[in-house]
Parts: structure tokens; sequence; C-alpha cells
């Protein structure tokens, strides 16, 4: 059953009638990894794997939910006070409340969901479910008179005050402002951005999900980050967005031989992105192809963020010819990217599957993505 039959008959069941579809997507992102904490750049787009929703206003002061994928459902109020147990729910709750604070109408509403965003795989459901939302809601109660960057922020002020995840802006705005056959080249520090056309005849964007996540002792992300602030803090800059190879290596006597190794990624990174731009522009796919094995190679030996799985899907796609391939997101599991040639595009699949289970003991998991809108209202 399609996606919106299946909301539709959950809505009707539950709430009787019908209501108005919204719908926002997953995200990948290219590359920029781990540049948004430095100031740097980062190359997401949204996919054609989105959470949906069909909403009414209730005339009431309560919020009525219903999530087909977990058979589950939530009513709670608009104050502060009414937040949900459900963690699901709380995403919700959290944009209404992120509305509320800044201004923003929001009154009762009838709501079912479900969607095809993979969960697990670094696809961002969460900002899917956040930026549907918030978008709804703009529609429904407020003229969608807040703008799009205000909607994104929603998302993101949701993960914080609501769900307890420290996020950067790029999931909440490559949903929210994402473009059918485009990638957008968000500066991190600005928050300026840029369009461009990706739709590469020859070629699919491949996942391969190696449906593995390691547990880690300590906390990774926070030590990485750490590297970084010492090392632009040495350098007597802000972040490292504004640091060069040259000024780095001035230092490298100054700093430990791990924060320069995780600094040395991270510029490396931001001219990676702007070398795939430009790339792009003179349509020369094989060099957005070497500067994404290059990020790989940063992620696992200088920000040592990768893990043997992801190195082994790394190597195989070498070996299949793919044209470029990364670990996607922030590593120690999850997936990679790949950028693959149509004419190899089903030995490769077979392949990495057969090889990935030989070694590791299962499938990974295979998802061909297409750049695709964000948030919008379905008519």
């Amino acid at each position: 059953m399609e996606l919106q039959d299946k909301i539709r008959e959950a809505f009707v069941s539950h709430f009787g009638g019908e209501g108005i579809f919204y719908a926002s997507a997953g995200r990948i992102n290219l590359i920029g990894e781990h540049t948004d904490y430095n100031g740097g750049f980062v190359f997401p787009g949204a996919i054609d794997k989105v959470i949906m929703a069909e909403i009414r206003p209730n005339g009431t002061d309560k919020v009525n939910l219903y999530s087909v994928d977990l058979n589950d459902s939530s009513t709670f109020g608009l104050e502060e006070a009414d937040a949900p147990s459900q963690q699901w729910a709380r995403y919700i709750f959290g944009v209404c409340r992120e509305t509320i604070k800044r201004g923003g109408t929001v009154k009762g509403f009838d709501a079912v969901f479900a969607g095809n965003v993979p969960l697990g795989a670094g696809l961002s459901s969460s900002a899917a479910l956040e930026s549907c939302f918030a978008f709804a809601v703009n529609d429904l109660f407020n003229a969608n008179s807040i703008d799009k960057f205000e909607l994104a922020k929603i998302g993101q002020s949701t993960e914080h005050n609501y769900c307890g995840v420290n996020c950067g802006i790029m999931d909440q705005f490559a949903s929210v402002f994402g473009k059918k056959d485009c990638l957008i080249r968000l500066d991190c520090r600005s928050l300026e951005y840029e369009y461009f056309p990706f739709k590469i005849d020859g070629y699919k964007l491949v996942l391969v999900d190696s449906v593995v996540k390691h547990e880690l002792v300590d906390s990774p992300y926070n030590k990485r980050r750490e590297s970084c602030e010492r090392v632009a803090k040495r350098l007597g800059i802000e972040t490292l967005r504004d640091a060069d190879m040259e000024m780095l290596d001035a230092v490298k006597a100054d700093v430990t031989s791990e924060d320069y190794m995780r600094a040395r990624f991270v510029i490396g990174e931001k001219e990676r992105v702007l070398g795939v731009c430009d790339a792009l522009n003179r349509g020369d796919i094989a060099t957005v192809g070497r500067l994404m094995y290059e990020t790989h190679e940063g992620l696992s030996k200088d920000y040592e963020v990768s893990c043997e799985e992801l190195d082994y899907l790394n190597d195989v796609a070498k070996e299949c010819g793919v044209t470029g391939s990364r670990i996607m997101g922030g590593g120690f599991g999850g997936c990679t990217i790949n950028l693959v040639p149509d004419d190899i595009h089903d030995s490769f699949i077979a392949t990495v599957t057969e090889k990935f289970n030989s070694r590791y003991g299962h499938k990974p998991k295979i998802y061909d993505v297409i750049i695709s809108d964000g948030a919008r209202r379905i008519d």
C-alpha cells in the first residue's frame, strides 16, 4: 500500500473524515563532514524518502497523534507542562512549543503520520519529522508567515530543548530547503546558501548501510570538537574555518599530534567541499569522486571516526570501479554514500552484498536515493 493510502486509512479509522497532507524529506550529505561546528561548509540535499502526515485542526487546545509505524497514540496540550512521555511524540510537542515561543500560533489538531526514511542509516528521520510538522503548523495556523530559516531553527531547537540532542542546523536545513535535482552548499557560519544542480546523467547515488553501530565508551565527538577548538585557540582564530595548512604547520610543534591530525582533516575538508562544487559546475564527475574518496581517507586516518566495516565497504567500492565513496555521518557505523556509474550499478550491489555478508555474517542494506524536494504541502 502506498504511504499516503496507509496514512489516510489510519486517519479515517482514528479521527474520521480527512485532513491535509504534508511531507518532509530525509537527507544525504555528499561531502562536508564534521565541518559544521568548525564554521565550515556542508553540501546536503533532500531525498525521495519522507515522513508524511495527514493533519486537521480539531478546534480544541489538544493535539492527538497516531504513529502508523509505531502503532502508538499520544495526546497532549500545548503548555510547557503538557510534555508527553513518549520520546517520539516529544519531537512534535517540541515543534509546537518552539513555534509558540517565537510568537507563532498553534492550535489543537489531529494527525496521523508514517515514513519510509530508513531508521538508523543516518538519513535524519527526526529532522524530517520536525520539518514536516513545523511546515504544517506554519501553513495551518500562521498563513506561512514564519520564514524557512526559522522553521529549520524550530526543528534544531526541538532537538536541543526537548530531545536532548545538541545537533547542528544541517539536517533541518536540508529537510526544509531541499529542492529537486539540487544540492545545497550551506555556509555554517553565515548561514548563506547556494543551490547547485545535481542531476548527473549516467550515475546513481547509492547508500550502503553496514547495519553496524559501535558502542563507544566515551564521547568521541566531543573529544574531536575539543581538539579543533584547542588548535583554533592556538592560532588565535574563532574556528578552523579561517585556517589553512600553512598556518597549521607553523604551530605543529605547539599542539599534540592528535590535535594536529584532527585539524588537518577539517582544513582539508573545507577545501574539498569547495572543490566538489567547482567540479560539479564544470561537469567534472571524476574529481567529485576523487574528493569523496579523500574525505573517507581523512575521516578514517586523521579524524579516526571510521570502523573496520565502513573501511571495508569503501575498499569494495574502489575495487568495483565506483566513482566516489565515503562514510556519511558521524562515523563508527552507519553507511557509506556512493556515486555509482549506471553500467556497474547492479554488479556493485551484488558484489558488495555478497562480500560484506561473507565477511561479517549479515547483509548490508542498500538504498538508491534521488535528490528531491524538502518540506511541502501535498495537494
